[in-house]
């Protein structure tokens, strides 16, 4: 799946059938339903889903949460854009789909 179909699926119901919780909490996080997307990375352990947390905190603004899940990323929040960091960690995401 490519990002421009990633980004038309969110135009969807529901997320895509074969991707994972991560992509399917970056998807809940573009139709504006932060919580659910909380809800897909809170939990499960490893990087990945703590590096989606991360970014899921520091758009809702508690960013000592949010550098508290940037660590367990090993990773260090990113002076860019939320609009930004989503798009890249879709297209991360996308790439080891």
């Amino acid at each position: 799946m490519s990002l421009e179909d990633f980004v038309a699926s969110i135009a969807n119901p529901s997320p895509p059938s074969h991707i994972g919780a991560p992509l399917q909490a970056l998807w809940y996080d573009a139709k504006g339903n932060w919580q659910k997307a909380h809800d897909l990375v809170d939990g499960p352990d490893g990087k990945v889903y703590a590096r989606i947390h991360a970014y899921l905190h520091r758009k809702e603004g508690d960013i000592w949460n949010a550098d508290y899940w940037y660590r367990r990323a090993a990773e260090s929040r990113p002076d860019i854009s939320l609009d930004e960091e989503w798009e890249i960690l879709v297209i991360r995401l996308l790439k080891n789909s």
